[in-house]
């Protein structure tokens, strides 16, 4: 493999850092080069690296830059072309089709902030760079964040990849004299000062007006605070300005650019900050974390992949210069607290962002582009999936997560369209094509050159909650079949279906165009045989969302800890929905929910499955409530919702993929059946603790959380009942994988 990279070549700061530590790694590994089209400081320094560099000077001149780039890639062989910054976006853009080869870029910031204050540059050199970036094959964005932005402005969702900036986490040298250190920079400095550090540019994108207020703030309350700001620009001015109208001019320090690299800064500080509107994935959170730094920062770009709330540093939201003020005193508060949060940051930074982790990235991204432009060109490829997705319900949202990861196992590079009622949170999510389920034209386009049609999971062929929702999915799966395609019912559930004339037109539509049903309870199989369904093969598998994972225990505890639920208690957790007659049993729920705590000393968390519709359920037991009680109204993705229920020692669930989710954590669980579907797919795991409910009772609860709290002295029994569901789960993936290979 060998990558020809395209730059300016008068970079500097991050983007300058990212390209050549990433060119120095990548070239003890596969064959690179760089052509920068302009001599002088970036490209030396990239030559005194050892990276292969060639200048042509050309930039101007475009037609004769293109014609003796494109001579010079088809002469070198190169693999594929990667271009950094607006110019090289250009003139990649350019040599798409005269070489042949795919044509990434890495978007390293905003295209529309990078001329902020220079309206005619942003009016021509923004606008040709949006144009060129419309134009290359794939992006990719320094952080997820930068990856959602564009997603949002409408490029492709499933060209783009994230990558993170790394660095090398080299011990850093002890500072042998701090104050000394610090007192030559300008600092008004003691033993028992908390310095607060921040490394960045003095203009409006870093927002140092927002550091400055807050640190005033934090200075009210803790006196030992200091500031140090390293770094020069137009703002030092003004700041210096509102540092004295705000009384703090002897705690501030305007140290300028520092000279001679940047460890005996950090290595001098005690809090990092950066309170920047804009960022991709800055290096100065990274720096600082290789020096233990407790951090606190705006939650932009990809800053939240790093720092996770409340656990290994603080965010907050641009310009929230009070959020910020209560943080920094918090730190410097608590000398305890600052350093865990510094260990703690260090360890995930580490772990997750070094430059070989960086590096790595880069390297699966070169192989996947060059294995997708070289893959086959087919008539038919690929699947459409469609079912209950983009309305808020993390149930419906983990089907399709699930089969997603089942489509990429069999198929990393295979086209997917997903169907959903709110494409673009689609898009962000996954990554993934999606159309809106209403927009009948483009469905049915993907289902004229896509192999396999999948109707997933859930409970979609039913008619209690709506005649129409049965007639669409019907429907969609009779245009699949006469598209051509082969199609899948995959891991789902049946009924209930109330009327005889829906029974007569589901049997007749799954017999003459499904191939296949995978179901995930006998249940559903039973209601198939009494509609008189037979044709298509039926296999009895599970709930895919059954194979998920948690997501990791810090981000878990993030999730708590801004729901201010301590992470490590005792909880039993409740996840309600409204439904007929759920109002009559409040009282008798929120009964049971404080047996739990008096016996057992479970606190209640009500935690939301479906965002927009749940929490209002579990407000009506919990205002019954005389003890402790806490409220999970937003867990995130699957893999975080997956993880708060881990956490609980108990669960009592309405919601089905509530069940489903503990019951992979091996939780033990009481059902509230509403629907036939929950005490279905209990009875399937061996679960006989549920109740319907229009038969709820205080008394028959407390019983039932009396059998599920002893359940926690014997775990492997539903462990091992749960795993060998899960691993009949797997025949759903196996049937897609029969039909994409035909």
């Amino acid at each position: 493999m060998k990558i020809l990279h395209l730059i300016s070549g008068g970079d500097f700061g991050g983007a300058k850092t990212h390209v050549l530590s990433l060119l120095e790694q990548l070239g003890k590994t596969i064959d690179v080069e760089m052509v920068c089209f302009r001599d002088g400081p970036f490209a030396q320094e990239a030559i005194a690296l050892g990276i292969k560099t060639t200048v042509m000077t050309e930039a101007n001149r475009l037609l004769s830059l293109r014609k003796r780039l494109t001579e010079y890639v088809k002469e070198n062989n190169f693999t594929l072309i990667h271009c950094h910054g607006s110019r090289a976006n250009l003139v990649g853009a350019l040599l798409r089709q005269p070489t042949g080869l795919p044509v990434i870029s890495t978007v390293h910031s905003d295209y529309r902030l990078d001329y902020m204050g220079r309206p005619f540059s942003q009016f021509t050199l923004g606008n040709i760079n949006a144009w060129a970036l419309r134009h290359l094959d794939y992006r990719i964005g320094v952080s997820d964040s930068m990856v959602d932005l564009l997603i949002k402005r409408n490029f492709p969702a499933n060209r783009f990849y994230a990558i993170y900036n790394g660095i090398e986490f080299i011990p850093p040298q002890n500072n042998p004299d701090r104050l000394a250190y610090l007192r030559n920079l300008g600092a008004n400095v003691d033993t028992d000062s908390v310095v607060v550090g921040i490394a960045a540019r003095l203009n409006p994108v870093k927002d140092m007006s927002t550091l400055i207020r807050g640190f005033a703030k934090a200075y009210q309350k803790c006196n030992r605070l200091r500031l140090v700001i390293a770094g020069d620009g137009e703002e030092l001015e003004k700041l210096q300005a509102l540092a004295a109208e705000l009384g703090v001019t002897e705690q501030v320090c305007f140290a300028g650019w520092i000279s001679g690299g940047m460890d005996a800064f950090y290595g001098a500080m005690d809090i990092n900050a950066l309170t920047s509107v804009s960022e991709t994935f800055p290096y100065a959170l990274t720096e600082g974390s290789r020096f233990r730094l407790a951090t606190v920062s705006s939650a932009v770009g990809g800053i939240p992949a790093l720092i996770d709330q409340g656990v290994n540093g603080f965010l907050f939201t641009p310009t929230d210069w009070e959020s910020l003020g209560n943080h920094l005193a918090t730190l410097a508060l608590n000398d305890d607290l600052r350093h865990s949060m510094g260990e703690k940051l260090y360890q995930k930074a580490s772990t997750q962002f070094s430059i070989q982790k960086t590096v790595d990235t880069q390297i699966h991204i070169y192989e996947e582009v060059h294995r997708r432009h070289m893959r086959p060109k087919k008539n038919r490829d690929g699947v459409v999936i469609c079912g209950a997705y983009g309305r808020g319900n993390a149930g419906d949202d983990a089907i399709l997560e699930a089969i997603l990861q089942q489509m990429k196992e069999i198929d990393k590079d295979m086209p997917i369209t997903v169907l959903s009622k709110n494409p673009s949170q689609t898009r962000l999510a996954y990554r993934v094509a999606s159309i809106h389920r209403s927009n009948f034209f483009a469905w049915r386009k993907a289902m004229k050159t896509s192999k396999l049609y999948i109707s997933g999971g859930g409970s979609l062929i039913q008619d209690i909650t709506s005649r129409r929702s049965l007639w669409f999915y019907l429907n969609n799966i009779r245009t699949a079949k006469r598209m051509g395609n082969f199609v899948q019912m995959y891991g789902c559930g049946i009924g209930p279906i109330i009327h005889d004339s829906h029974k007569k037109l589901v049997a007749k539509s799954l017999n003459r165009y499904v191939d296949v049903i995978t179901l995930r309870e006998p249940d559903s199989q039973m209601e198939l045989a009494s509609m008189g369904v037979h044709t298509p093969e039926i296999r009895l598998t599970a709930d895919p969302a059954l194979v998920l994972a948690p997501d990791s225990n810090d981000k878990i505890d993030s999730v708590l800890l801004g729901s201010n639920i301590p992470p490590n208690g005792k909880y039993i957790g409740f996840t309600l929905r409204q439904w007929q007659g759920f109002a009559d049993k409040t009282t008798a729920i929120a009964q049971a929910a404080t047996y739990a705590y008096e016996t057992y000393g479970l606190t209640p968390v009500f935690i939301a499955i479906e965002k927009h519709l749940d929490p209002s359920a579990g407000r009506a037991v919990a205002k019954h409530l005389t003890v402790p009680y806490y409220f999970l109204d937003d867990a995130g993705s699957a893999g975080t919702i997956i993880g708060a229920l881990s956490r609980m020692e108990l669960v009592v669930s309405m919601r089905l993929h509530a069940l489903i989710f503990a019951a992979g954590q091996g939780i033990p669980l009481v059902g509230l059946v509403y629907d036939p579907k929950v005490s279905a797919f209990l009875r399937y795991i061996g679960q006989e603790g549920f109740v319907d409910l229009s038969d709820i009772t205080a008394e028959g609860l407390e019983s039932l959380i009396d059998q599920a709290h002893q359940k926690l002295e014997t775990p492997q029994i539903q462990t091992d009942a749960v795993a060998k569901i899960q691993a009949l789960e797997f025949g759903n993936e196996a049937v897609a994988r029969q039909a994409l290979e035909r």
